[in-house]
């Protein structure tokens, strides 16, 4: 089990003698086993605050606590051993194939010398067949698309066995197909799960609460259905929006208007 707890969080960059508040008293929860949402506008600070969430960067107040334990007062390895990030970003893969890029989930748990076994490497296939990227095995990492990689780093996060996975627009170099594919494949998951999402509908589809920032504060919290609104859109997002509910699936629906 997992959880994250996040109270009162802001975050300021220093220019000068200058600083500008990039998030300011924010608050959230995740969970175990809950798929949380975290939508805003560019520039809302849905990246910073995940960086504070995942140790990256440091707050300039508030309390970041994983499964009751201040996060920023635990080593880096402790996080690391509890805490899988993916990024929009790809790494540098330094010419390693998929296995390789793979088994570096498994970096926190080792020793400095310490080298893979047979558990390691069943854990690796079976993280890489969870994402549908076992054939690829012996592939260069760099000679996959955009959605391939985003795959292997999701196995990666698999093969670091964490409570808590956070994801930075998770969905963003995939096609609908695959979109659908890897939200079910985290949801099925039931890790403790911190995600920001560019595509409301997506968000409404999948998550189970949802968080909206504006500007670095927190506006809205809640359920899809209590969090997507017309007047909300209009607010923080400026655009005309008809919100309705799936005929299928019954979370909200949007429909931009044009």
């Amino acid at each position: 089990m997992a959880s994250l707890n996040i109270q009162h969080l802001g975050w300021a960059v220093t220019s000068g003698k200058q600083s500008r508040w990039v998030l300011q008293d924010v608050g959230l929860s995740v969970g175990d086993g809950e798929l949380v949402g975290l939508i805003g506008p560019n520039g809302s600070g849905k990246t910073s605050l995940l960086r504070c969430a995942y140790r990256y960067q440091r707050p300039s107040q508030g309390e970041v606590e994983l499964d009751g334990e201040a996060l920023w007062s635990r080593s880096p390895r402790w996080s690391a051993q509890r805490v899988a990030v993916v990024l929009q970003e790809f790494p540098l893969d330094f010419g390693l194939n998929v296995t390789e890029v793979a088994a570096m989930g498994r970096t926190p748990h080792k020793g400095l010398f310490d080298g893979d076994d047979q558990a390691d490497a069943r854990l690796i296939e079976a993280s890489l067949a969870r994402v549908g990227m076992a054939e690829a095995r012996h592939q260069a990492f760099a000679s996959l698309s955009g959605g391939e990689k985003q795959r292997v780093l999701l196995a990666r996060a698999l093969v670091q066995q964490p409570g808590l996975l956070i994801l930075d627009e998770p969905t963003n170099h995939l096609d609908p197909r695959y979109q659908l594919e890897l939200l079910r494949q985290i949801k099925a998951l039931g890790l403790a799960t911190l995600a920001s999402f560019h595509d409301l509908n997506l968000a409404a589809a999948f998550c189970d609460r949802l968080y909206v920032l504006d500007q670095g504060r927190l506006v809205a919290a809640g359920t899809p259905a209590e969090v997507l609104t017309a007047d909300l859109l209009q607010q923080v997002f400026g655009v005309q929006a008809l919100v309705d509910t799936h005929p299928l699936a019954g979370h909200p629906r949007i429909t931009w208007i044009v």
